[in-house]
C-alpha cells in the first residue's frame, strides 16, 4: 500500500519486484503521486508502525525485507510541491474562471445573445427559470388570454380532456399573472383543492372536488353525471385518468 504525506488517498495494490532498486521504486511511485525522485523519502511501515527508512537509492527493495501487505509512506520534501497544503485535493483553492461582461457580450451563440435577439423581436419576451422537468432554461409559454375561454359560461356542464372527468363550471377569469383559467367542481373527488389556489378562494366546492383547467382542455355540453354503476364509463375513466394533464400549475 502506498501513502503520501500531502495526499489523503491511499494507492492500494501497487505491485513491486523485490529486485527493483529503491530509485526504480521511486520512479514508479512518481507516476502515481507526481513527486519527483529527489524529493521522496520512503518510510517502510507495517500495521501503522514505522520499521525503517529506505534511504539508499542503490539498494534493492528486498534489502529492506519488504513483504506483501506492508505500507510504504512517501514524505514529499519539495517545499514548492503542488500537493502541499491541499493544492491537488482542495477544490476551494482553485481560482474560478470569470469572464468580463464586455467580453461575454461579444461572444456568439450565448444565452445572453439569444435573449437579446428575442427581446428585439418582442419587448415582452421572458425566460422561464426552470424547464418542465430538466431544470434547463426554456422559452416561456404564451399566457392564455380571454379569447381562450370564449363561449364558456359559469354553470355549464363540461368534460375535461384528456381524462374525461366531468363537472360544473364555477369560475372563469384571470388568476395572478398566469392568464385565464376555468374553475370546475368535479362530480367525483379527483381534484386537488376546494376552489382555492395559493391561499386565494375563487369558488366554493368540497375539498378534492375542485380543479382549474385551461379553456383548450374544457368541452362544454350535455355531460350528465355518470352512473357509478356504469362499468364501461368507469373503465374508460380509469384508463384516461392515467394520462390526465389538463390541470396546469397556477
Amino acid at each position: 500500500m502506498l501513502t503520501h504525506s500531502n495526499l489523503p488517498a491511499e494507492h492500494l495494490d501497487i505491485r513491486l519486484d523485490l529486485h527493483m532498486t529503491i530509485e526504480r521504486v521511486k520512479e514508479k511511485f512518481r507516476m502515481h503521486i507526481g513527486t519527483s525522485i529527489d524529493h521522496q523519502r520512503l518510510i517502510l511501515k507495517e500495521h501503522g508502525h514505522q520499521i525503517c527508512e529506505m534511504s539508499d537509492n542503490t539498494k534493492m527493495l528486498g534489502f529492506y525485507s519488504v513483504v506483501s501487505g506492508m505500507e510504504i509512506h512517501v514524505i514529499d520534501t519539495d517545499p514548492f510541491s503542488l500537493s502541499r497544503g491541499g493544492g491537488l485535493t482542495d477544490t476551494s483553492l482553485v481560482q474560478k474562471f470569470r469572464m468580463d461582461d464586455e467580453v461575454y457580450d461579444k461572444r456568439k451563440g450565448t444565452m445572453r445573445e439569444f435573449i437579446r435577439q428575442k427581446r428585439e423581436a418582442d419587448p415582452n419576451f421572458k425566460l422561464n427559470v426552470k424547464g418542465p422537468s430538466t431544470g434547463e432554461k426554456t422559452e416561456e409559454k404564451e399566457i392564455p388570454g380571454p379569447e381562450t375561454v370564449e363561449g364558456i359560461t359559469i354553470g355549464s356542464r363540461c368534460e375535461l380532456t384528456p381524462g374525461a372527468r366531468r363537472g360544473t363550471i364555477k369560475f372563469i377569469g384571470e388568476i395572478s399573472k398566469s392568464g385565464w383559467w376555468i374553475g370546475i367542481q368535479l362530480d367525483e373527488p379527483s381534484g386537488l383543492h376546494d376552489g382555492s389556489a395559493k391561499g386565494v378562494r375563487y369558488f366554493e366546492c368540497p375539498m378534492n372536488y375542485g380543479t382549474f383547467a385551461r379553456g383548450k382542455n374544457v368541452k362544454v355540453g350535455d355531460y350528465p353525471e355518470r352512473d357509478i354503476l356504469d362499468e364501461d364509463d368507469e373503465d374508460d375513466e380509469k384508463e384516461n385518468t392515467n394520462n390526465d394533464d389538463d390541470e396546469d400549475e397556477i
